[in-house]
């Protein structure tokens, strides 16, 4: 591997293009290794110590992230990525703007452009990474040819990346949301990206963050995420007009004090225990070490004792929050609690789409007590602020992740006081709202599938005869045999016509949770292990629930897939979107061809005709 200096002192590597796969029966190329530290920049330099990508301090007040907002039909903004090694050994990503704005919130409305100017100012940390973390089990180490076209690089190495507009139904190609291909170095000149909201998007909240695989969790796990709101949700549900609104990103980081002893609140438990990808086990009793430590617009809340961020609200006062999990693996369970008491909280939007809407059968609000988030997964809801003088909590309830799964105990995560003189947020929905045009499509509930598939979730060791080796994580076909989704195989797992509506099976057949998303559509949860759900609003995100190794057969989900976007032509991936899977290769490529193209499908003839 040659090297050269770029015109900013930064190592520049170049290669043809080459991977090194960790997976079974292929094994770690360490001299592909060894090169990649062999050019790494040092950590005593001045850009790995600049502190490019602050955090406030445990128990602080909520800042909510800067906004930028489209004018005249179009956002432009310059966006870079950084990182940075923490004394611990831990990392940092960040975007930042060109005046300094950290991870802004994009706001955007239907039929505007987004126009992202984005550099890479990513710094090489390899030196001071384990190898392990830079190459998990099947995730790829792939560098780049000399003055690669970033639209077909496909470079997958520890400074590379890319956007990923999650939610969004926009073109799967370049410039606009290809993950597949598209990567980003640190030598490229700004990478345009440049989508157009469709007219007919949902209003609601979506996000932005890398799409880099091999290195999503990493760089997500640091913290590069962003919300992005396309504006309107005031013309699904008239009621929430003029209300204030707030945004509450959610993200996972290493932990602060992993070796700190549990809190004297908690129950006594037994010394954690780690799982094979080295995160601490799930506990099954809602205490003790969480894998990951939790922050709320970047206010760490860190293990053991949980100091909440803050937040102060006028007694009383509706607010819409628009809350995003941006965590690489864990999940949320959310209540807001005044006293010990559960507070009812107003759904109106999952996942960047209003309850009703496209012609949902739903209620505009529902009314809950708590509300589950798997990693990627969104939620806005109505709160009422707490009395004048009281307190109330924002916390997360234990999630059981299944005996091979993380840690995600009881915690809390924002304090929440009731006082006459709260500021206020920094946006508020409008007061008039002109209601949303009627759809120009069914509902997509009441259209019959086309066909019926069926997926699987699965896991197994790296060696099959060391139980505590590295897990491989795959997402397959029924009838195909499990293996890790290959990053230069264009060959797409499943193909689908434009204008198809279908049915998804998604089984678990490992013991851990996990957490189906795909990308540029939406789709409704129609069953739950052979058990009918009325859930008459739309979905990106769901969890499948684990098998407990005792069951007759293995817990599944059935989706109702929506195809009939012609935006979503192309190809695209479905993934496991805790990232430590999807990285280390439970992930399958999709195409979807125009609607007058004769389609040949990878399901059976059986599952063609809908008989399972």
């Amino acid at each position: 591997m040659a090297a050269a200096h770029g015109q900013d002192g930064v190592l520049r590597r170049y290669s043809t293009i080459s991977c090194v796969i960790v997976a079974a029966g292929i094994g770690l190329a360490t001299s592909g290794i060894t090169a990649w530290l062999g050019a790494a920049e040092l950590p005593g330099s001045p850009r790995a110590q600049h502190d490019v990508c602050a955090r406030p301090e445990p128990g602080s007040a909520i800042a909510e992230p800067a906004e930028l907002r489209s004018r005249d039909g179009i956002l432009e903004v310059d966006l870079s990525e950084h990182d940075e090694r923490l004394p611990d050994g831990t990392s940092r990503y960040c975007y930042v703007t060109s005046d300094g704005k950290s991870s802004p919130t994009l706001r955007v409305k239907p039929g505007d452009q987004l126009v992202i100017h984005f550099k890479n100012d990513l710094v090489d940390l390899a030196a001071t990474t384990p190898v392990i973390d830079r190459a998990l089990a099947g995730g790829p180490i792939c560098t780049a040819k000399q003055e690669a076209d970033p639209c077909e690089s496909g470079a997958m190495t520890p400074v590379s990346t890319n956007l990923h507009f999650h939610g969004l139904t926009v073109p799967p190609v370049c410039h606009q949301d290809d993950v597949l291909k598209t990567s980003i170095q640190p030598d490229d000149k700004p990478f345009e990206y440049r989508l157009r909201i469709p007219d007919d998007a949902p209003p609601g909240l979506y996000w932005y963050h890398p799409h880099l695989h091999g290195f999503s969790k990493t760089q997500v796990l640091g913290g590069a995420s962003g919300a992005l709101i396309v504006e309107g949700i005031e013309r699904a549900d008239p009621s929430l007009a003029g209300l204030p609104e707030r945004v509450l990103v959610i993200r996972d980081q290493d932990l602060v004090n992993p070796d700190a002893p549990p809190s004297k609140f908690e129950p006594v438990m037994s010394k954690s225990q780690l799982d094979n990808d080295g995160d601490v086990a799930n506990s099954g009793t809602g205490f003790g070490k969480p894998s990951k430590d939790l922050s709320v617009n970047f206010v760490p809340v860190p293990y053991p004792n949980y100091p909440p961020a803050t937040l102060s609200m006028q007694p009383g006062e509706r607010q819409l929050w628009r809350v995003l999990n941006a965590s690489a693996i864990t999940y949320l369970n959310l209540a807001l609690l005044v006293g010990r008491a559960p507070q009812q909280i107003g759904v109106v939007g999952i996942d960047g789409i209003p309850l009703r809407f496209q012609g949902s059968p739903s209620s505009a609000v529902q009314w809950v007590n708590h509300i589950g988030l798997p990693p990627g997964s969104r939620a806005e809801f109505v709160v009422e602020g707490p009395p004048a003088g009281a307190s109330a909590l924002l916390v997360t309830r234990a999630v059981d992740t299944g005996p091979a799964g993380e840690n995600d105990p009881n915690r809390a995560l924002m304090a929440i006081r009731g006082t006459v003189d709260a500021g206020e947020p920094q946006a508020t929905l409008p007061i008039a709202a002109e209601p949303l045009p009627p759809p120009d499509r069914p509902w997509v509930g009441d259209v019959a599938p086309v066909r019926i598939r069926k997926l699987f979730f699965s896991e197994r060791p790296e060696n099959p005869n060391d139980p505590n080796s590295p897990t491989q994580f795959f997402l397959t076909i029924d009838g195909n045999t499990p293996k890790p989704f290959d990053p230069q195989s264009d060959v797409p797992d499943i193909e689908v016509r434009q204008g198809d509506v279908e049915d998804w099976i998604i089984e678990n057949r490992s013991m851990e949770l996990h957490d189906f998303h795909i990308h540029q559509l939406h789709f409704q949860l129609r069953d739950w292990s052979g058990i009918a759900v009325n859930e008459p609003f739309l979905r990106d995100t769901v969890n499948v629930p684990y098998y407990n190794g005792r069951m007759l057969k293995y817990p599944s989900v059935r989706l109702r897939m929506d195809f009939r976007d012609p935006n979503i032509v192309g190809t695209f991936v479905y993934h496991c979107h805790v990232l430590e899977h999807e990285d280390g290769g439970m992930m399958g490529r999709i195409k979807v061809v125009p609607r007058n193209t004769a389609t040949s499908t990878t399901s059976s003839d059986q599952q063609k005709r809908g008989e399972l």
